[in-house]
């Protein structure tokens, strides 16, 4: 990437983070709060580019470190509104005492989880897939199986994780109830502000050395490898990173929405998160912020004047995207405005060239 394209790049999305503040002064707290949903999603899909736009890994099992993100976040919020009692789900499993697994969550310092425990099961799963060079559709089926497996426990585990119905009826957050519109536009700022860090920092990973390093290895292996790297390390730390950004997204998820389950963490979701990447151009970061956001927005509104035919409209918006617009629609903008400042620059030489014949 160019200084010039760098620069752009930023320009726009501080752009979008400035309407995304001003978005209060137009839109109802309804809206607002759908919105910080989108933004929660937007994060989400910045770990998704770092790890398959500019490392070519297709993982497609990425919900499960979002959902555990966000019952790390539910499991806080259940605690804080049993008051360190046992949650009202356990009694009605008929469980008596309080599992050793939510004992610590009792305190804000198990908030630390949101990142500790998506950090350790991706550093497990890379270790033990990239380490053995299992790659390309390979992995992208077992990321799968990964999602399938933890959908299956957390549903299975009914007394400790609620099931099917997961985790909801929350109450309040650091004592602030949930409900009240202030505690709604605080929770919509702090995803703003969440959003922009996690942005700078895959920024500032894929502008440095590292970034070109990851690109090397999407784009040639193996003459990675024989020129003295090991892409194995740069994976794995890649894969963390990317799980901890979408444990983030998830805990950010979980008090706008009010209720986390384990149909957060399937299969399906997680090849949604991959198609938001898709639609926005991936390789960009930028592209990865406008799908999501925009994907998602048009889907709650296509849902809401059409529920029963929105999934269409999706499935349509992504064979498109890969038969017309390969590099998403960031590639598609690149493409004219390159077309349309070369059309500029001949018209102005074909303006000069009678001047300097005389």
């Amino acid at each position: 990437m160019t200084t010039k394209t760098f620069f752009k790049t930023n320009q726009i999305f501080f752009i979008i983070i400035l309407l995304l503040l001003l978005a209060p002064l137009f839109l109802s707290v309804f809206r607002i709060n759908l919105l910080g949903k989108f933004i929660a999603y937007a994060i989400l899909a910045l770990g998704i580019d770092l790890i398959w736009g500019y490392t070519g890994i297709l993982s497609l099992g990425h919900g499960v470190f979002f959902g555990l993100g966000a019952y790390a976040m539910g499991m806080y919020l259940k605690m804080e509104a049993a008051h360190g009692k046992l949650p009202d789900f356990m009694s009605w499993s008929g469980l008596e005492k309080l599992p050793a697994l939510w004992t610590p969550f009792s305190s804000p310092l198990s908030l630390a989880l949101i990142i500790i425990i998506p950090a350790i099961l991706a550093a497990i799963i890379g270790f033990l897939t990239f380490k053995n060079r299992i790659r390309g559709v390979y992995f992208s089926i077992l990321s799968q199986a990964l999602s399938l497996i933890f959908v299956i426990l957390f549903i299975g585990q009914q007394a400790y994780t609620g099931g099917t119905n997961g985790l909801t009826g929350f109450r309040t957050m650091f004592g602030l109830p949930l409900a009240a519109d202030n505690t709604k536009y605080l929770l919509y700022y702090a995803a703003i502000f969440f959003l922009v860090i996690v942005y700078l920092y895959c920024r500032f990973l894929v502008s440095h050395r590292l970034g070109k390093i990851l690109i090397a290895i999407r784009d040639g292996e193996n003459r990675v490898r024989f020129s003295g790297y090991n892409p194995a390390a740069y994976k794995i730390f890649v894969y963390i990173s990317s799980a901890v950004i979408a444990g983030i997204a998830g805990a950010i998820f979980v008090p706008q929405v009010g209720i986390i389950s384990p149909a957060e963490m399937g299969i399906v979701p997680s090849i949604e998160m991959v198609i938001w990447v898709a639609i926005g151009g991936r390789g960009t970061l930028i592209g990865a912020v406008i799908g999501a956001i925009l994907v998602n927005g048009l889907k709650s509104g296509i849902s809401e004047s059409f529920p029963e035919v929105w999934s269409y409209f999706l499935g349509l918006a992504f064979i498109i995207v890969v038969i017309f617009m390969p590099e998403g629609l960031i590639g598609l903008v690149k493409k004219y405005s390159t077309r349309v400042v070369w059309h500029v620059k001949k018209e102005k030489a074909a303006e000069k060239s009678p001047s300097i014949s005389r």
